[in-house]
């Protein structure tokens, strides 16, 4: 299949450059009216205006007319936990009629079950039930893939996410790219109730040799009576030693400290921050972490929406991502992250662009390589139905998008 595209009579809508955009630069996004892009082995190779395009044997390429269609950088889902056996349904029934997350932890369900779910599953299974999930991702304009792991919480069942995690990454039908991030501190198992400790010391002088080389990241879920400061500054040192970039859960359910925490130890992103603190919010943006917001599990949870706009105010870089889990928030819907960040967290459309490409790269560390339609960039392209980038949160909660090339292949194409 070529990998060399032609994309004329186009609408371009990018945001630009090769690390996170911050603050007011957010809303900064370049639009140029009859356009084209030109990829060549995946990689683009021009963009810029119709009349200035570089001649070229037309042959070579596959020529794609978006004439009355708006083109913009592929969506980065840059916080996921793809990959995890079983289902909790019996759990959002029991949300709906009162009970928290966090009480649902403590009498057997939450992440245990899932938990005691996936040490019974195969790589096999595992691997299949992802993909499943992937597909209907790129379908929404997803090009890239974050994934933890984290339903393990033994060094087995932790390496046999990741190997789950290795063969999405490596199958070369794949659709999307997918980046790996190791999250043993998901939770204290069952076999180390009372023992947070030990737990953290099995995870630094086991896990963290065992899982080195198949994750680019390692994650806690720094929360009240879970992992809390300490452990988390203790563990997150560790990682580092060991040569992981850092992520944290932060200031999910409590104001913890999980963001100035974040800011310390010069984390990559931080992630969910409903309750951050204002002196987390200052600290994480002079310290150049991305806060990654997740719009989707507040709207699940019934609780009050992560402060995009103190963020952006402060001169933070935010992400968005969907947070799909078998869990607190079970969905990967792009279209409906849009429609929340927009009315509820009160972000602009152009932030929200920005906020799904360019900084969801930033979050996963591939601000240089994808995110934003530029010359020497990976071909990661979404192609919507519309001319006007201002659907998509217009059409609330639906689909937008018609066509998504993932590195130079058209892997979706909707009619």
């Amino acid at each position: 299949m070529t990998r060399n595209i032609i994309i004329e009579n186009a609408t371009i809508v990018t945001p630009e450059g090769r690390s996170a955009r911050k603050g007011e630069a957010m809303a900064s996004v370049k639009v140029i009216e009859n356009a084209t892009l030109v990829a060549r082995d995946g990689k683009i190779t021009f963009v810029g205006p119709m009349a200035e395009m570089p001649q070229l044997q037309k042959e070579e390429y596959e020529v794609i007319d978006a004439a009355g269609r708006a083109v913009l950088p592929g969506f980065l889902d840059s916080h996921t936990h793809l990959i995890f056996g079983g289902f909790r349904p019996d759990e959002f029934e029991w949300r709906l009629k009162g009970d928290s997350y966090m009480s649902i932890m403590e009498r057997g369900g939450g992440i245990q079950s899932t938990v005691n779910a996936t040490r019974t599953e195969s790589v096999e299974d595992l691997t299949a039930k992802a993909q499943w999930f992937i597909d209907r991702m790129v379908q929404m304009g997803v090009t890239t893939v974050e994934a933890k792991s984290g339903y393990g919480l033994n060094t087995e069942t932790e390496l046999k996410m990741l190997e789950a995690i290795r063969r999405l990454s490596d199958d070369p039908e794949q659709k999307l790219r997918v980046v790996a991030t190791f999250l043993g501190a998901h939770a204290v198992p069952k076999e180390y109730k009372g023992r947070t400790a030990e737990y953290v010391d099995l995870m630094i002088k086991e896990m963290l040799p065992a899982v080195k080389g198949k994750a680019k990241f390692c994650d806690i879920f720094t929360e009240k009576n879970v992992f809390e400061i300490e452990d988390s500054r203790r563990f997150l040192k560790a990682a580092r030693e060991a040569g992981f970039q850092l992520k944290l859960h932060a200031d999910e359910i409590v104001t913890l400290g999980g963001a100035e925490l974040a800011a310390e130890l010069g984390a990559v992103s931080a992630d969910h921050l409903l309750h951050v603190s204002d002196r987390g919010v200052e600290e994480m943006a002079k310290a150049g972490v991305v806060a990654t917001l997740l719009p989707l599990t507040a709207f699940t949870l019934k609780e009050p929406y992560a402060p995009a706009r103190r963020f952006i105010d402060h001169g933070a870089a935010v992400a968005l991502a969907t947070d799909l889990n078998p869990g607190s928030c079970f969905s990967g819907s792009i279209p409906l992250t849009i429609a929340l960040a927009c009315i509820y967290m009160n972000m602009s459309i152009e932030e929200t662009i920005t906020a799904l490409t360019l900084n969801g790269a930033a979050a996963v560390g591939l601000a240089d390589t994808t995110g934003s339609l530029e010359e020497g960039k990976d071909a990661d392209v979404i192609i919507l139905d519309y001319p006007n980038y201002r659907m998509l949160p217009y059409y609330v909660g639906m689909n937008c998008v018609n066509t998504v090339i993932s590195q130079g292949r058209i892997v979706s194409k909707n009619n």
